[in-house]
């Protein structure tokens, strides 16, 4: 065998056993602690909401547009973007022209997807129907 390659000795993994134990000990001593000092009585208060101490009114269950929600994906999507470019702006001299032509290229993928949601109406709010790219062309 080569001695270059690492061989994990059992000598090596008491480390990770032991931490692994203490971890299973915690979890296991914080349940047990949980179960015998907790509530064991159920008042009114016991199974409504708390909300910082506001009083909640009405029901939980509300109908939210689904724009609330495409709108947070779009967010999601072209913040991590942003976390993409930053890296690159943090790299820009050892990437050197390669680097610039590959985020050059990425950013226009993202413009023209960015462009494609404006076409299609999925930045619209209201009542719409969604057109396909055909028809925002036109």
């Amino acid at each position: 065998m080569n001695e270059a390659v690492s061989v994990i000795h059992t000598g090596e993994l008491w480390h990770l056993v032991v931490y692994f134990g203490m971890v299973i000990l915690l979890v296991l001593t914080m349940l047990g602690l949980s179960w015998l000092l907790g509530q064991r009585r159920m008042d009114r208060a016991t199974g409504e909401t708390f909300e910082s101490g506001i009083v909640s009114v009405g029901d939980a269950q509300l109908c939210i547009s689904v724009e609330f929600y495409l709108i947070a994906i779009f967010f999601v999507i072209f913040d991590l973007e942003t976390v993409f470019i930053f890296a690159w702006a943090i790299a820009f001299f050892e990437l050197g022209w390669t680097g610039y032509l590959a985020i050059l290229v990425f950013v226009v993928i993202l413009v023209v997807a960015l462009i494609y949601e404006w076409r299609s109406g999925a930045l619209d709010w209201g009542i719409k129907t969604r057109i396909g790219l055909e028809e925002a062309s036109k």
